[in-house]
């Protein structure tokens, strides 16, 4: 090219030729062209967690750049890298930067140089960590750094946790995305939430002194502990100290009420609540002792429920940690929008403590697989929490799979790491990633379901919820419609891709769930029953090919939740003659399914979630009539019944059936027990059919009786509580 040439090519076209002249100025080479140019230092007596992560640095290095780089001493003749703690900066401070010719990756703890490097790789060098098994790894011919490199960052929150199997069943990936591997590090392993009843057991105490525990009504309960008797004191006390002994590595044990509001309601313990402002006075009051008998070690308690409001003068002392709990928590909006009681809360006890914990909620527990649009509220929640001296939160994810289970578990332990961070972004590299052709189209799901959840106000978006709430709002005959044909979309774009069209499968999940559930609202005139047959049955597939076992958190199976749909299924077959009738309820039903007695005869049939289209009877037996209109001749005769045993749903212990020509004069037809009475081994969310087969006999009225258990059984945590029984369909056959 001539000098004539020159003056006359444009400014941008020169500055393009001479960019890998000033590329080259710029940049540190650790390899290229596939030779080594830099060796990996490790101090001489470096942490076993320093190793580790030279060595984890020398593998994706050689992934990345096809060369092995040396892990050994310094060279005067090359690129240095140091793997090292430095004491001088903050201990959960990462950093790596550039120096006189060599890079320096560095933590302030061994645990922190660990991540150190995971965080260089990803932000330098592009690696991404999206599940165990699924990593973005660039090749490079050469590998290059800029000189002037300076990264240093301090995360607020410094102990993490994602409540989710891919993180505590894979040590190594959560190291990748700087979370725990378990959900309670350093806690008393036998005491780490709901302790009273493991720190003094009822069946050793309550019978001979029945004063330690909760007074409730004049009765004292095995609900929870009394904190002002100085017996139960000394008793605890006595067993922290053991606990402790026996797991001397222990920092944290856990002080803390059982899970039930059934607090104590004595003169003593009621005057320190009165004064306090919350029974939380007498939780600070007793575990503030026993934090100062014990002053090397953490003492962990709930503010959670009945506590959870902080008390008014009382403070907790600097080794009690206060772990704030938002359980009663609206997940369709931010806390700080929709759950300001929740947030006032944690305002008052940052106010007072430096020392707090968060227990946080992300997910469905009623039902794992359930369409749950909440993603756009996590990184307000953890600002909100970081904002107000949390150095600690546990978010409780499913463990088990849930919907999008990947993208949560990964956005969360994102978010924790760095709450200001992108999060949109964040989750578009993930889907990109993760589903790469299908990434727009799930995501098309993602923003279109939580835009029809956003567009509804008046929805509250509950942990203990069900998709039957949603089937008028954003679960809409209309709108599942359309995910199902995202879905469809999404399966077609990576169809012959084995791997990636499983993954898709597997997001699916939840639309499909919803559907089959929306489906029972009227499966005896479902159009096409094939089409809910294959549904299931494709359900069933992927989550036996995805190890997905568990549908709730009641230990309620997949097994189990496709055998109850078949039996659905075949029920809607049979001839009922009651379906349509009417029904005069002779007992008064409570809140759910509109209180409407037509819900059993309905055609609906429920589920395991007393949400949809169970008729509820909360401390009271239930008697029904149903009219079949005209004399009816039938030899059949069923009804369900729910069990959810944690949320006090309990089965009846008889249901009667009487029959009636005049609907004034009644015959027994049957007296049928309860096949399956509570003990503390019951299932905890299980479904019994009251089922007779009689010689024909003919009847215009049927009547149902259930005797309900009324209150539950004194073993329970819901003790001297109102049961619950839950009745659906009556069915009456030929």
């Amino acid at each position: 090219m001539t000098n004539e040439s020159m003056m006359t090519t444009p400014l941008y076209f020169i500055l393009l030729l001479l960019a890998p002249v000033f590329n080259q100025e710029h940049n540190l080479y650790l390899s290229k062209g596939g030779e080594s140019l830099s060796t990996i230092v490790l101090a001489d007596h470096a942490h076993p967690l320093e190793k580790k992560a030279a060595y984890e640095l020398q593998s994706y290095l050689q992934k990345i750049g096809k060369v092995a780089i040396p892990v050994g001493t310094k060279n005067e003749d090359q690129v240095n890298i140091f793997v090292r703690q430095n004491p001088t900066i903050e201990p959960h401070q990462v950093a790596y930067y550039t120096q006189e010719g060599d890079l320096y990756i560095e933590g302030g703890s061994a645990k922190s140089t660990h991540y150190a490097v995971y965080t260089f790789l990803e932000r330098v060098l592009g690696c991404r960590f999206y599940t165990p098994t699924v990593e973005k790894i660039p090749g490079l011919e050469s590998i290059a750094i800029p000189r002037d490199l300076n990264y240093r960052y301090t995360p607020d929150i410094t102990t993490r946790t994602v409540h989710s199997r891919l993180f505590y069943e894979n040590p190594d990936f959560a190291d990748k995305q700087k979370v725990t591997y378990e959900a309670f590090p350093n806690y008393v392993p036998v005491a780490r939430v709901h302790t009273f009843h493991r720190l003094m057991p009822a069946d050793q105490f309550y019978d001979t002194n029945p004063e330690y525990y909760a007074l409730r009504n004049g009765k004292r309960l095995t609900t929870q502990l009394c904190l002002t008797n100085e017996d139960v004191y000394e008793i605890v006390r006595d067993s922290v100290a053991s606990q402790l002994a026996r797991y001397p590595e222990a920092a944290v044990i856990s002080v803390s009420q059982d899970d039930n509001t059934q607090y104590c309601q004595c003169d003593r313990c009621e005057a320190i609540h009165q004064r306090e402002g919350s029974p939380a006075g007498s939780m600070i009051a007793f575990v503030n002792r026993l934090a100062d008998e014990f002053p090397d070690k953490q003492i962990s308690t709930l503010a959670y429920q009945y506590t959870r409001k902080a008390p008014q003068y009382l403070k907790p002392r600097d080794n009690v940690l206060i772990t704030l709990c938002s359980i009663e928590c609206d997940r369709s909006a931010p806390i700080d929008e929709q759950c300001t009681d929740f947030s006032a809360d944690l305002k008052e006890w940052s106010a007072i403590s430096d020392n707090i914990r968060i227990w946080d909620y992300t997910t469905q527990f009623t039902n794992f697989l359930a369409p749950f649009p909440n993603l756009h509220t996590l990184k307000p929640n953890l600002e909100l929490f970081r904002d107000n001296h949390a150095k600690w939160v546990f978010e409780q994810h499913s463990n088990q799979p849930s919907e999008l289970f990947e993208l949560r578990s990964y956005l969360t332990a994102r978010l924790l790491w760095e709450p200001d961070a992108d999060a949109h972004a964040i989750m578009v590299d993930f889907l990109n990633g993760y589903y790469e052709a299908a990434a727009p189209l799930v995501e098309a799901y993602i923003s279109t379901v939580h835009e029809a959840l956003r567009a509804d106000s008046t929805f509250f978006l509950f942990l203990y919820g069900d998709p039957s709430q949603g089937f008028n709002s954003f679960l809409s005959k209309e709108r599942l419609a359309t995910y199902d044909s995202l879905y469809d979309a999404a399966a077609l774009a990576v169809a012959g891709q084995e791997a990636l069209a499983h993954r898709v499968d597997v997001a699916r999940l939840s639309v499909d769930y919803a559907l089959l559930e929306f489906a029972k609202r009227d499966l005896r005139a479902a159009v096409d029953h094939e089409r809910v047959t294959e549904r299931l049955a494709r359900f069933q597939k992927t989550c036996q090919q995805a190890n997905i076992t568990a549908m709730n958190e009641m230990r309620y199976t997949v097994s189990e939740y496709v055998e109850s749909y078949e039996r659905t299924i075949e029920r809607t077959q049979l001839d009922n003659l009651a379906q349509g009738k009417k029904v005069e309820l002779l007992t008064q039903p409570k809140k759910y399914a509109k209180e409407d007695p037509q819900t059993l005869t309905d055609g609906a049939l429920g589920g395991g979630s007393f949400f949809a289209n169970w008729l509820g009877f909360e401390g009271n037996h239930l008697e029904a009539v149903i009219d079949l209109e005209q004399p009816t001749e039938f030899n059949h005769i069923s009804t369900a019944f729910l069990q959810v045993t944690n949320h006090l749903v309990f089965f009846p212990d008889t249901v009667t059936y009487y029959a009636s020509m005049d609907g004034e004069k009644y015959t027994l037809i049957t007296e049928l027990d309860n096949q399956s009475p509570l003990t503390k081994a019951s299932k905890i969310n299980d479904i019994q059919y009251f089922d007779h087969q009689t010689p024909t006999l003919e009847a215009r009225y049927i009547k149902v009786v259930a005797k309900s258990p009324l209150v539950a059984p004194e073993w329970h945590h819901g003790s001297g509580l109102p049961a619950w029984i839950f009745i659906d369909e009556v069915m009456v056959g030929r």
